[in-house]
This record gives C-alpha cells, sequence and structure tokens, in this order.
C-alpha cells in the first residue's frame, strides 16, 4: 500500500483516508489497481514502490530481489516497515481528556496514543505535540475532551511499506511518528524517529566491531 497522509482534524469518526477504508481485502500475492494522487486528500503515494507495498510482502521481495546475507540493514533496497517498527500500541478514546491522555503515556511509557472514536482510528498523537499544546492552550487545558481538538496530521503505513521511503516522506512532512495498521485497518505498530536512530545505531556499532 502507499503512504497516506491524514490531515489536521477532529477526533470524529474515521480518519484513515478514504482509499484505506474502501480497500478490499484479497489474497497478499494479489496485485491490485493502484488508487489516484488526489492532492486535495493530501495522500503521498510513493510511486517506485508503489507495486511492491500493493502486492504484500512476499511479491516485494521478489520485486526488489534478495537481500545479500552480510549486507547492512540500512543500505537495503528494501527493508519493510514491519522489521523496524514498534509493535506496542496503546490507545486512548477521543472523549478522554488531554490529562487523561499524558497520565496514560505517563503510565504506560508511551511517546504516542491512537486516538479512537467508535473504535475507529480517529488519530495519531505524540507526547510533544500534547505539551506544545498545553503550552499554546493553558487556561482549563488538561480538561479538555481530545474530541474538540484538532488532532495533527498522521502517516499510514502497511506493514510491507518500505522503510526507506518512509523516512522520507517523515522528513518531508515533518512528523516523526507513522502509524502501521493491518489489511482490515487495525493499528499494529508504531514506526518512530526512535526506532530509524535505532536501526543506524545498531549498523554503526556492528561495523565498529567487525
Amino acid at each position: 500500500m502507499s503512504i497516506f497522509v491524514s490531515e489536521p482534524g477532529r477526533p470524529v469518526g474515521t480518519r484513515l483516508p478514504d482509499a484505506l477504508r474502501s480497500r478490499r481485502v484479497g489474497n497478499v500475492s494479489e496485485l491490485a489497481d493502484s488508487q489516484p494522487v488526489d492532492p486535495g486528500r493530501g495522500e503521498a503515494t510513493d510511486a517506485e514502490f508503489q507495486l511492491a507495498a500493493q502486492s504484500g510482502r512476499h511479491r516485494a521481495l521478489e520485486e526488489y530481489g534478495a537481500t545479500a546475507a552480510g549486507e547492512r540493514k540500512d543500505q537495503r533496497l528494501y527493508l519493510p516497515v514491519s522489521a523496524i517498527c514498534t509493535p506496542a500500541l496503546f490507545s486512548l478514546s477521543a472523549s478522554a481528556t488531554v490529562a487523561e491522555a499524558i497520565t496514560t503515556m505517563t503510565v504506560q511509557g508511551a511517546n504516542h496514543l491512537v486516538v479512537t472514536a467508535d473504535t475507529h482510528v480517529a488519530g495519531l498523537v505524540g507526547q510533544q505535540w500534547l505539551l506544545a499544546w498545553l503550552y499554546e492552550h493553558q487556561t482549563d487545558a488538561l480538561s479538555q475532551s481530545l474530541i474538540h481538538i484538532e488532532l495533527p496530521a498522521f502517516l499510514t503505513v502497511s506493514p510491507e511499506t518500505d522503510a526507506h521511503q518512509l523516512a522520507r516522506l517523515m522528513l518531508a512532512h515533518r512528523l516523526n511518528a507513522a502509524l502501521v495498521v493491518d489489511s482490515h485497518n487495525e493499528p499494529v505498530g508504531v514506526v518512530t524517529s526512535t526506532d530509524y536512530l535505532r536501526l543506524y545505531a545498531s549498523a554503526d556499532g556492528q561495523q565498529g566491531s567487525v
């Protein structure tokens, strides 16, 4: 699947792009027509990786070829997001307050929360964004319900999305996280800038030891 950008908005209903909500779930090896680019919806598609991503991980591996066993992870032509994402996800209802969101993050040791509305994905917020919002709206900000707040834009990818392409789009949109959803549009993980730092730190460490 492509990489999608959901525009800022209040957490009402689902904020997943139309292309995801209408996507037919089939065999992972099945080719599907790519969704047209619609600049008005803020979708950022990765044309170079479109075929591989929509065909599933197995087809993607065939497209990019087998990776050499000794090749560094950060230099691979194809690196699926599933290989670097953090599977642990914490969610909170849109009816929760900002205070409850911050408390949940603190207790769980999480930097990002999936905001849900009637079990649908309605947003992705980071601790840094919440603290900045608090600073800007100091009066009664902690008691404000998330449903009345315009949440930030967020990226949506599949586990098969190429991590290198995602990194470029995260930089382009100045976003430090992306939500990973499965074929049923259920959140299964989150990719953050920390995951990329961990990847490159690990690669540099292996090179140094050699």
